[in-house]
């Protein structure tokens, strides 16, 4: 990093260093950096020795359970996990659900689900998008009708999400449901707790290019969930969900990653040749990468920018979507440069070519294991969270007020 900091902020950041030196497992940060896929295990032991320090849920309020850190801390702690390869926090709990429940949720959804979320004893994915409801979001057609009888007041749920990530792990999902079908599409959804376990829930697999499970389909028949279960208040959870999505596309541009990225593109760029000389040497890939460089030292201090407006709990506004956009462009041009500088090596993207016998007999560089299929995976990156396209909408309405 070579932002200025004060020398607070300088100790802080080695103090973040050695932490991640000390109890960062180097078999975890391996796979971190060689794009390999990390199992639930992976991922609830890194969050774990987080919790343990108390820095998993960084940027809720102390009283929450949080470190109370700054705006800058949070930013700094982000981008040195990168850059030794941890793990990315699953956001679904603590980063997207855990600020709506912070904002609008009542006293007692709070002192039952925050804590589940820091112990890791829930976890969470989300149900927001549909087959016909996807950078549309207001036209979800999942419904939620209320009842009441002698098991108590509840909601009824019917429907379909799509594209659930990492659901196949989840035990709950926050849900967008529509409980009112008489009013204008935004004003009839609501904001809705469900525990996948419930009968009636059925979980379907994607399989995705490189034969991975990441993304899933989520069925709702009939399923009963409790009416205390509603975040807020009923028809209101369309107001809660742009909440939810300003925290997730700011999360999405990942400045850490892209700074570990670009760190890894410029030691393969050395490494590979073409016409006999190091590739980082080769005219045009040399500006390709300067350009991606100079990109990513831009959206740095936008980042800082973004992240201090949420400083005394405030919410970040469309500017999160200049971040969503530039950070998802810039990942996606530093995958493809390496997949690139790999060449005929990168063509392989099957789970077979990726690990199986690998490591004992590598074909090519070490970089082209994965590199085909992390190129292709994070292509969803300008797609979800909301598309660039709709993220450029929301921008010239929101910012240049057209």
């Amino acid at each position: 990093m070579d932002l200025n900091f004060t020398p607070q902020e300088e100790a802080f950041r080695a103090e973040v260093q050695g932490f991640l030196k000390d109890k960062l497992p180097k078999e975890l940060a391996a796979k971190v950096k060689a794009g390999q896929r990390l199992s639930k295990g992976d991922q609830e032991n890194w969050q774990a020795l987080l919790n343990e320090r108390g820095w998993f849920a960084n940027h809720w309020p102390e009283e929450c359970g949080g470190p109370g850190w700054s705006p800058v801390q949070k930013f700094i702690f982000d981008n040195e996990c990168a850059v030794a390869g941890a793990p990315r926090i699953v956001p679904f709990g603590v980063n997207m659900l855990g600020p709506v429940l912070i904002k609008y949720g009542n006293e007692a959804q709070k002192s039952y689900w925050l804590p589940r979320i820091l112990s890791g004893a829930d976890w969470w994915c989300q149900g927001y998008s549909e087959p016909g409801s996807g950078s549309d979001l207001a036209s979800v057609k999942t419904t939620a009708q209320r009842g009441v009888d002698a098991q108590g007041d509840h909601y009824i749920v019917n429907g379909q999400k799509t594209w659930t990530t990492q659901g196949q792990h989840a035990n709950m999902i926050f849900c967008l449901v529509r409980t009112d079908k008489s009013v204008r599409p935004q004003s009839g959804i609501s904001f809705l707790l469900v525990d996948m376990n419930t009968p009636g829930v059925e979980i379907r697999p994607i399989r995705t290019l490189d034969g991975d499970r990441e993304v899933n389909e989520v069925f709702f028949t009939d399923v009963r969930v409790p009416a205390e279960n509603l975040v807020g208040e009923e028809n209101k959870g369309w107001t809660y969900a742009k909440y939810l999505l300003t925290y997730e596309r700011t999360g999405i541009a990942g400045v850490g990653f892209s700074v570990a990225g670009l760190e890894k593109l410029k030691a393969v760029a050395s490494r590979a040749q073409r016409n006999g000389k190091p590739l980082d040497q080769d005219p045009q890939f040399a500006a390709r990468m300067a350009k991606v460089e100079i990109d990513l030292e831009n959206m740095k201090t936008t980042n800082l920018r973004v992240i201090a407006a949420v400083a005394g709990g405030g919410v970040p506004g469309a500017e999160s979507s200049m971040l969503k956009i530039r950070g998802t462009e810039i990942r996606q041009e530093i995958l493809s440069l390496i997949r690139r500088a790999m060449g005929p090596y990168a063509l392989p993207f099957t789970d077979e070519a990726q690990y199986a016998g690998y490591a004992e007999a590598p074909v090519g560089p070490a970089e082209a294991a994965t590199a085909a299929a992390n190129y292709f995976n994070y292509r969803k990156l300008s797609i979800f969270g909301g598309s660039n396209e709709i993220q450029k909408n929301i921008i010239s309405k929101m910012i240049l007020g057209l």
